[in-house]
């Protein structure tokens, strides 16, 4: 079976508003905040069952998500010990027969900030989503992005370099998508951080998007 490793995620330290959102979303074993955390993301998804096997054969790392959608996979594995989730993604890469240089590194297909909410959208995005409440009168920040799982690593920049609320975010499917919260200024830096976290992330060019 061929495999191709659509995402590659290292995260030094999960936020707890991103740590917050995968305990309330997930079924696995739930993380807490400034643990490490390795998200992977692979097509055919049915393929994500062996890569979690290999990770929790030859380490400590425990996982909180693992989906099997209809043509990707998506698995999350954390631990203190930044060097264990490193040693899984080191496994993981030799199970696929492949190197980190050979992610896909992610692309944005789209990015916006809506300033100032009106009341009935606030409410609309409020009942759609499963973080926290945007509320009228704040900015927000949505991103999508290629492969899916590169909006985790967008997430968790976005609430290190700003004081923001995290609506929703989805890291798996065909896009990835995240919404964020917060003043005016605040939303701005956490664009700004997460596209240069993206931005910095090495890798081929996914099908269909070719480098400017």
């Amino acid at each position: 079976m061929s495999i191709t490793l659509r995402s590659y995620v290292f995260l030094d330290s999960l936020q707890p508003q991103l740590t917050s959102y995968v305990g309330k979303t997930s079924r696995g074993f739930l993380p807490v905040p400034e643990m490490a955390s390795l998200w992977v993301e692979i097509a055919p998804g049915i393929a994500i069952n062996r890569v979690t096997d290999t990770a929790l054969k030859a380490t400590s790392v425990v996982p909180a998500v693992q989906v099997v959608e209809r043509a990707y996979g998506l698995l999350e594995v954390h631990d203190w010990d930044k060097g264990e989730v490193n040693s899984a993604g080191k496994v993981i890469l030799e199970g696929l027969g492949c190197r980190e240089a050979d992610r896909m590194r992610p692309k944005v297909v789209s990015s916006q900030i809506i300033r100032s909410v009106e009341p009935y959208q606030a409410q609309i995005i409020n009942r759609n989503s499963r973080g926290n409440m945007i509320l009228p009168g704040q900015s927000l920040f949505i991103l999508e992005t290629v492969p899916a799982a590169y909006v985790t690593l967008a997430a968790n920049e976005a609430e290190k370099a700003a004081n923001i609320f995290l609506i929703d975010i989805r890291p798996y499917g065909a896009f990835g998508r995240l919404y964020l919260s917060g003043s005016e200024a605040e939303i701005d830096a956490a664009r700004d951080a997460a596209t240069a976290a993206l931005e910095a992330v090495t890798g081929i060019d996914p099908p269909g998007f070719k480098d400017n």
